[in-house]
């Protein structure tokens, strides 16, 4: 479908979008391993509801430094923890300085959700040559050639980002025509916005587009706005940007960018002020988030488990001391204080049977006395622990007891009251995560709904399931069956199996809301664990 769109709006209606449809998915931009710094539209901006938000507190908190969104993102897998549907590519096009990057940022204003990741091609010019660094120095190498761009990373990094993946996006820097040496982080897109003057030049790229989008610009309007851009943002001379705009840019757009306008869905003149293009992209969107919709916690809730006990699970021998200790924990006139303590007694013998299912191998010291000994080694890359905040924060201590210099990681999952679905709202993770093998902690798994989401993010991070240990101090058999019917190669490590729970997923006979009796609130205000009932609170 090729269309130009005009300010004429029943140009538009050809695409038959539904312009009353609003988006149902909340998504987010990871910029680093820390996700909580957000895309956010101006405070001025008129803002969409979205099904996914509480409808009476706003998606968004303003602190001194940081944006913070309250809408987080709901489930991108099914029952079976496999992604259902992939993320929504749009491909923007246009010559240098035609405002692509413009209209990406008004589509994400107008889209309000935090979950859209902006891609832009400049990261993926190629590594210069000694000899073509010199030919950019004076202005003689041709950056609008697509022999410029690293397509076979571009469509490596784009398809994995599609899949749901965690990616690694190289930072490119216009002014020594070079890559960075770090690289910045992406994951967690249901809308990812590409952009680039190349964007249209590679057959693998548009297969793995929903939607192309040409942005048209008059030449004599992209000239100047690209004089203003180098000079006062690369720090060239206005020699240099004329010399390189009359020998490479403006043949390139002639052979190679104009023609690509015919692979267009939507051509969109005069850029970022087409506002009726604009508005119809975004219409479009909100209508493909809605058909993505997931509903994973009531399919979970709703199954009935009869068959035994899976072998992956493995529960703490019931010993007197075990038994004992529950004892204490479960009984609802236990102190704070006593709840605590036998808490983290609790926690370290489970955390000690714990490293007993991690990998070793045999090894042979020698003692002070002089005989060898031969015993056995950790055998893998290394350890990370990840808690799911905040009760699962409270199992950190007791790993890093027995495990010296482990590194730890964090998620924090959320149940949204309008849907009742978990919601992923923040992650912390080590870098080169997907070496190691994981202790993934929570305090107690009812429906199993935040845990399947946690291990769903270790695997797009590249953790091998196999590699996933699920370490639980209470668990309930649905729980149990859900967690590991979606991810059978994953270890399940408890100290006991509740058989079921009630009408407001809660284990029975349980614990209690763990967090509220560890940290000592009220249950006005809570954080959510997989124990599923409760609350936001920031």
């Amino acid at each position: 479908m090729f269309m130009a769109v005009s300010g004429i709006y029943r140009e538009c209606r050809i695409l038959q979008m539904d312009s009353g449809k609003k988006g149902s998915s909340v998504t987010d931009s990871s910029g680093g391993e820390d996700s909580l710094d957000r895309l956010l539209p101006p405070m001025n901006t008129p803002r969409r509801k979205s099904t996914s938000q509480s409808k009476t507190e706003p998606p968004f908190l303003r602190t001194g430094t940081r944006t913070i969104y309250t809408a987080g993102r709901p489930p991108w897998y099914d029952e079976h923890g496999a992604q259902s549907k992939e993320a929504f590519i749009i491909g923007l096009c246009g010559g240098s300085a035609s405002g692509k990057t413009t209209v990406a940022n008004k589509i994400i204003e107008d889209l309000d959700v935090p979950w859209v990741v902006l891609l832009s091609m400049d990261s993926f010019y190629k590594v210069l040559s000694p000899a073509e660094q010199t030919l950019a120095a004076s202005n003689d190498y041709n950056f609008d050639h697509p022999g410029s761009f690293d397509f076979e990373l571009l469509v490596t990094t784009l398809r994995k980002l599609k899949q749901g993946k965690s990616v690694k996006i190289p930072v490119y820097d216009f002014t020594t025509h070079s890559r960075q040496k770090d690289w910045k982080n992406l994951y967690g897109a249901s809308v990812i916005i590409f952009e680039g003057i190349m964007s249209f030049a590679d057959k693998e790229l548009l297969q793995l587009m929903d939607m192309k989008v040409f942005v048209d610009t008059d030449s004599d309007i992209r000239l100047v706005r690209r004089l203003r851009r180098d000079i006062m943002e690369r720090g060239r001379d206005m020699e240099g940007v004329i010399k390189q705009y009359n020998k490479f840019v403006k043949p390139s757009f002639d052979q190679y960018i104009e023609p690509t306008m015919r692979l267009a869905d939507i051509v969109v003149p005069r850029g970022g002020g087409n506002n009726v293009a604009i508005d119809l992209i975004v219409h479009h969107i909100h209508s493909q988030l809605e058909e993505r919709e997931l509903s994973v916690r009531a399919v979970l809730a709703s199954a009935q488990q009869t068959q035994p006990l899976p072998q992956t699970l493995s529960v703490l021998e019931s010993t007197p001391q075990v038994r004992g200790l529950h004892t204490i924990i479960r009984n609802k006139e236990t102190s704070r204080d006593e709840f605590i303590f036998y808490s983290k007694r609790l926690m370290r013998l489970l955390i000690e049977h714990a490293l007993t299912f991690l990998p070793s191998k045999p090894c042979t010291v020698q003692t002070p006395q002089g005989p060898e000994y031969e015993g056995r080694s950790f055998h893998g890359k290394g350890i990370t622990g990840v808690s799911i905040l905040r009760a699962g924060e409270t199992m950190e201590p007791a790993l890093r007891a027995v495990c010296k210099d482990v590194r730890i990681g964090k998620i924090l999952i959320q149940t949204n009251l309008d849907s009742g679905e978990p919601e992923l709202h923040y992650l912390r993770l080590p870098k080169d995560i997907g070496e190691d093998h994981v202790i993934l902690m929570d305090s107690t798994v009812s429906t199993g709904a935040a845990a399947m989401m946690a291990v769903r993010v270790l695997l797009d991070h590249d953790v091998r399931e196999e590699n996933i240990l699920l370490v639980s101090l209470l668990m309930a058999e649905l729980g149990v069956h859900s967690v590991a019917y979606a991810f059978p190669c994953v270890k399940i490590i408890t100290t006991a199996v509740d058989k079921s729970i009630d009408n407001l997923l809660q284990v029975i006979p349980g614990i209690g809301d763990f967090g509220d009796r560890y940290f000592g609130t009220d249950g006005t205000a809570k954080w959510s664990d997989d124990d599923d009932q409760e609350t936001p609170s920031y």
